[in-house]
């Protein structure tokens, strides 16, 4: 009997099939091969009356792949290696149903991370499909269709906006309700006062034991009125610190560093993740180079901390290994590892020559954070002073590492010293200097911290940020300007409706409590079909009254449609908007945008070469010099002279062609000319 192991990705499979040898065959689904029906009631393939049982059906596009699965499966010993997740529990089961496996059989094989040593032992450890992940993420999956199709269905019929989503639209909240705040605030005036001590500076902090507000140059003029010319050391508190090393990344935090450290967007740090946990090829070998890049769990292997442990002592001395500890934090599943090299042995510089140079950044980025986990604190000498002047305290800080412990992997701040002060010394100040400041309003969201508050938060999961992300995108909810997200007009509308009409749903602590009841589902202390009903009865009368008294916005323009006679209105296409019949598809007319000619320029100078026109200043309008000015004949097209510089109204002695303004002076405009 033939082997045959299915896994999700063709590159995966590569690499598996390079370890498992002649007698297994490496087959991939490529994703999901089944996905709820789109018929019936309501397109949403769940049958509401009937303890909403979903229907299922092959994806389209998968039908050729399916049967070869079938072909190749007959008769074989099948294995399905799908991600350690629940979507990839998912598409296991879905792949067990139209191979008619076996539910009993033990044929589900789970690994972390694809290297040989790991996946022989994965196999020798083969179990039944978990149907309580299945059931997690089945429920997910229909309470996603319900809120997708029906929600999406009406703000597209009311206002216009593409879709909405259980954890997208809640993104959109948070982005839209942050600048809410940002267009209230009020900016309120302050000032600060520093001294500068030549080899330092220190910070007005306190007058007569009580912190000091400065609100205005009156405030600042008082200070400076009563400062004496000499300052005395108050307090100095030296002692020795300690900086702790941050965990293993995770999902989340590792995309929150690729956007702050390397400038990637989740998208792009998931999908060159993925290429890292597949394997690439390393000599005469696949291997997977890091472990998988969805968990929310910063919990490291045995066998790794002793492995990396080795390398940290034989490479920096025992003195640099640490003994940091894994913590679990509350929403975490802790279903595998956190994001680490599969080898600590592998460094970033020795595999360098076979990564593109993103694939290098982010691996080195894993390779130190993981690294960096296992070893000792930092130490700090740090140092804070305190210095008077008639009743006003000055603070000043200061820090030298004594010992670099994980910052070999990891760079921190640079030392701030402070000379080798006493209690009682007196001090003269080079200068006083006093700024004003207002404060600032709250800052939009970088993508980095809408993740860090997403998971805080318990909003979705690690695996569902990047797309969340990109539907917001894709849907023209969000700008992105200068890596902060701004709503659209569009955005800030839909927020408005949903908060209206569904705020007891669509909202933060709903939907975490949602996400904690996906995961009782998962571990056997809830029953799917009983979340769904919950949120069925409570979606349903919002969504009801939401269709009777939600008014429908007016996108008309005012104009008419000269075909069919029927009103013209606004619509949004790839290249921007456009206006367009509101009869579509009947009536397909749209209004072709009329673009204002910009008058022609004259600039005086006949043309040396017809004699009748004059240059005139063009704009170019295609090819590299695309909006550049240019200077032709106005006899175009029976001369066709142009020049790309201004004429002066001269002509070249030597050849009689347009003197020009260069830059660096007045040129010929013939290139065979050298006259200047």
């Amino acid at each position: 009997m033939k082997n045959i192991i299915i896994v999700e990705s063709p590159s995966k499979s590569k690499t598996i099939e390079g370890y498992m040898g002649k007698d297994y065959k490496v087959l991939s689904s490529k994703g999901h091969v089944r996905d709820l029906a789109i018929s019936g009631r309501g397109g949403l393939g769940i049958d509401v009356e009937d303890n909403f049982r979903p229907t299922y059906e092959n994806i389209k596009e998968k039908e050729a792949l399916i049967k070869e699965l079938q072909r190749e499966c007959k008769n074989a010993c099948v294995f399905l290696a799908t991600d350690p997740d629940r979507e990839g529990e998912a598409i296991s089961w879905h792949l067990a149903q139209i191979l008619n496996l076996d539910l009993k059989q033990s044929n589900r094989v789970v690994f972390n991370e694809i290297t040989k040593p790991a996946i022989l032992e994965a196999f020798k450890h083969p179990r039944q499909i978990d149907m309580n992940l299945v059931s997690s993420q089945e429920t997910r999956r229909i309470l996603d269709r319900i809120i997708g199709f029906k929600l999406s269905k009406l703000l597209q019929s009311k206002i216009k906006s593409k879709s909405a989503g259980r954890v997208q639209s809640v993104a959109l909240k948070m982005i839209v309700d942050l600048e809410k705040e940002i267009v209230k605030f009020k900016p309120e005036e302050y000032w600060t006062i520093k001294a500068d001590f030549h080899k330092f500076t220190a910070d007005l902090e306190k007058h007569n034991g009580k912190k000091i507000k400065l609100n205005n140059i009156d405030d600042v003029k008082e200070v400076l009125n009563n400062l004496g010319d000499k300052f005395i050391v108050g307090d100095v508190d030296s002692k020795t610190t300690s900086k702790e090393s941050k965990p293993a990344y995770i999902t989340s935090t590792l995309q929150q560093e690729a956007s702050t450290k390397l400038n990637f967007d989740s998208s792009k740090t998931m999908r060159l993740a993925q290429g890292l946990y597949e394997g690439k090829k390393i000599g005469d070998e696949f291997v997977g180079l890091i472990t998988y890049m969805r968990t929310d769990s910063d919990r490291l292997s045995d066998l790794f901390i002793n492995d990396a442990k080795s390398v940290i002592e034989n490479t920096f001395g025992k003195e640099y290994i640490g003994s940091k500890k894994h913590k679990k934090s509350v929403n975490s599943q802790d279903a595998h590892e956190a994001i680490r090299p599969t080898s600590p042995h592998r460094t970033p510089e020795m595999i360098k020559a076979h990564l593109t140079n993103d694939e290098y950044k982010l691996y080195n980025l894993i390779y130190n954070r993981a690294m960096a986990s296992l070893m000792a604190p930092a130490k700090y000498q740090t140092t804070k002073v305190s210095i008077l002047n008639n009743g006003y305290e000055f603070k000043a800080n200061g820090s030298v590492m004594v010992f670099d412990g994980f910052t070999k992997f990891i760079k921190d701040s640079k030392d701030q010293l402070l000379p080798n002060l006493k209690v009682g010394d007196s001090l003269e100040a080079k200068e006083i200097i006093d700024a004003q400041h207002f404060t600032t309003p709250p800052s939009r969201y970088s993508e980095a911290q809408i993740i860090k508050d997403m998971e805080e938060l318990g909003i979705g999961r690690p695996s569902t940020y990047a797309q969340t992300i990109k539907t917001l995108k894709d849907r023209d909810y969000i700008s992105v300007v200068d890596k902060k997200f701004i709503p659209t007009e569009q955005g800030i509308i839909t927020v408005d409706k949903l908060d209206e009409f569904f705020k007891d749903i669509i909202n933060v602590k709903y939907t975490a409590s949602l996400e904690e009841k996906l995961d009782k589902v998962a571990s056997n202390s809830s029953l799917g079909i009983d979340v769904v009903k919950e949120f069925y009865n409570d979606f349903i009368p919002m969504l009801d009254n939401a269709n009777a008294n939600m008014k429908q916005v007016s996108h008309e323009t005012g104009e008419i449609c000269p075909i069919c006679g029927k009103p013209l209105v606004k619509r949004k296409g790839r290249f921007g908007e456009f206006d367009a019949c509101s009869g579509y598809p009947k009536c397909k007319y749209i209004k072709k945008e009329e673009v204002p000619k910009k008058e022609v320029v004259s600039t005086g100078v006949l043309c040396p070469i017809c004699k009748k026109g004059h240059m005139v200043e063009r704009i170019a309008s295609k090819g590299k010099s695309k909006g550049k000015p240019f200077y032709a004949c106005d006899n175009y097209p029976k001369c066709k002279n142009i020049v790309s510089l201004k004429p002066t109204g001269d002509y070249c002695e030597k050849c009689g062609s347009l003197m020009v303004f260069g830059e660096n002076g007045i040129i010929c405009s013939n290139e065979n000319c050298n006259n200047k």
